[in-house]
């Protein structure tokens, strides 16, 4: 050996204990395996574009004199996007679209609770508190009730019915599913007509004095004592407090049903409990033989404030999951072949060494694979089509950064120094461009996730994932399988199959000498 080649050999680092880093990693692996399999991590979530779902379109209604503003709009947007995180729906999209007056906003949210979901998050959701004037049979006539004298036509009405809101309560037949819509005609400072939700009752309702906005919590609970089942626990603001307050002593004194206060939440009755005594605490119950489901889809919405506009829906489109299949394999076949021609590429151009690089591709797809698992079951992570891409464009990653250290690595050889040499000398030289060049896609994917929205999120998401793979990868496999390859004499003689054949690096041989 040289000299030179003595100085550089000294100034190389030990190599380390490159068969406990690949001991540790592989305890790692099957620990994340078990960990997913005991979390019950074993299925993907798929968004809209690969297991179908619901798309709605919904258009800002002017009324009472209002007008549609690009402020009102992003309010909307923004309350309607925390309906859906607060149910814990993934890979949701929620945006406007259009310019001015003409804008829209495009919900779409993945699985077959979709059309449920769009349902509930495009309620104008104004809970109101008022008192009950008069109650009936859902399909009920006139509140005129005829004198018990015989001679006398006499008729009475219950205190506070005007005569336009009998012949309103009359006309109203609350049996008809098409009559308890709800939204309309619910003026927050005049007496109104209602229905409840399953249409049995019907209502006169005096002006409100309780109003949504000044609701501050309201959550989910059940009766523990299981007599009144699920049921949604509300608190107020100040003003409400003093409000709720107001009205519980007042009605509290009337006989039935005007001793009733009626929870109107978008023109339908919720509820219309009788209030035995004042309730000056600042908390009310919502009851209506509600299900889990409903009590805390109710719970949700509220809590979250009224929407500053009112909608009608336009558009409704079901993505149908076969589609989704198509695309699913489309990507996954793309996805297949660019891993085969990488694979053929390195066999066939790097040989035996090319088996590293193989090696490296598994082990970050299991990785990668065991990722979307369990984070799909802690955050919800959804795979769309965009994510897949994302996934796919990794192969290349994990590609380029073996190939850079495979390069160098084989410049070493080239320049006489032994093998076992070349792996250290390769991988100090070498390291550095890994690492400025995954972390240069770590930033991009960083910058695009939280500048960007919808499925580009999904993309950037998968690609940034996977870039930090690469670098566990390479850090804790390739690198320790390589030096461990290097002193099998195969390699380190130079087999003609191994890659580091006089051939296979180019090196020309003096036959004269």
């Amino acid at each position: 050996m040289s000299a030179n080649n003595v100085k550089s050999a000294r100034s190389v680092k030990a190599p380390g204990r490159p068969a406990r880093t690949l001991a540790i990693l592989l305890v790692a692996l099957v620990a994340f395996g078990a960990l997913a399999i005991l979390q019950g991590a074993t299925s993907f979530k798929l968004g809209l574009d690969l297991r179908g779902g619901t798309s709605v379109t919904l258009q800002p209604r002017v009324s009472d004199g209002g007008k549609v503003t690009s402020a009102a709009i992003d309010q909307a947007v923004g309350i309607i996007r925390q309906r859906v995180n607060s149910l814990g729906v993934a890979e949701s999209e929620v945006s406007a679209q259009g310019t001015g007056v003409n804008r829209q906003i495009v919900i779409s949210v993945p699985g077959e609770t979709g059309r449920r979901i769009v349902e509930l998050v495009g309620q104008t959701a104004e809970l109101r508190f008022r008192p009950v004037l008069a109650e009936g049979a859902g399909n009920a006539g006139s509140l005129l009730a005829a004198s018990d004298t015989k001679t006398a036509a006499a008729t009475t009405l219950p205190a506070g019915v005007t005569p336009a809101l009998n012949a309103a309560y009359a006309k109203l037949d609350c049996s008809l599913a098409t009559n308890r819509q709800g939204g309309g005609g619910d003026t927050p400072n005049a007496a109104i007509v209602a229905c409840s939700r399953d249409g049995a009752s019907k209502y006169v309702l005096a002006p409100a004095e309780v109003l949504g906005n000044q609701v501050s919590k309201a959550s989910a609970a059940i009766d523990q004592q299981g007599s009144s089942g699920w049921y949604v626990l509300l608190s107020f603001n100040g003003d409400g407090t003093k409000a709720f307050g107001a009205m519980t002593t007042r009605v509290t004194k009337l006989a039935s049903p005007q001793n009733q206060a009626a929870i109107v939440l978008d023109g339908l009755v919720v509820s219309a409990p009788r209030i035995n005594e004042a309730i000056n605490s600042g908390s009310a119950q919502i009851t209506g033989s509600f299900s889990q489901t409903e009590a805390s889809d109710l719970a949700n919405v509220l809590k979250y404030g009224a929407l500053p506009l009112a909608f009608d829906r336009g558009e409704v489109q079901q993505v149908s999951p076969t589609l989704g299949a198509s695309q699913l394999h489309a990507g996954l076949l793309a996805g297949g072949i660019g891993l085969l021609l990488v694979v053929l590429y390195s066999l066939m151009y790097y040989k035996g060494l090319g088996l590293v690089s193989v090696g490296s591709l598994l082990v970050a797809g299991v990785i990668t694979l065991l990722s979307f698992l369990l984070l799909a079951k802690w955050i919800g992570f959804t795979l769309t089509l965009a994510g897949i891409a994302g996934a796919i464009v990794s192969i290349g990653i994990t590609a380029d950064s073996f190939i850079v250290y495979f390069e160098r690595l084989r410049d070493e050889v080239r320049d006489g120094r032994s093998l076992r040499t070349a792996v250290e000398t390769g991988w100090t030289r070498a390291r550095h461009t890994v690492i400025v060049a995954d972390f240069v896609s770590l930033i991009a994917s960083i910058l695009l996730y939280f500048f960007a929205v919808g499925s580009v999120r999904g993309f950037a998401f998968t690609l940034g994932l996977t870039t930090v793979v690469d670098l566990i990868v390479v850090f804790f496999f390739t690198k320790p399988l390589v030096t461990l390859l290097a002193r099998v004499p195969f390699f380190a003689n130079g087999h003609s199959l191994s890659g580091f054949s006089q051939k296979s690096l180019g090196v020309v041989v003096n036959k004269e000498a």
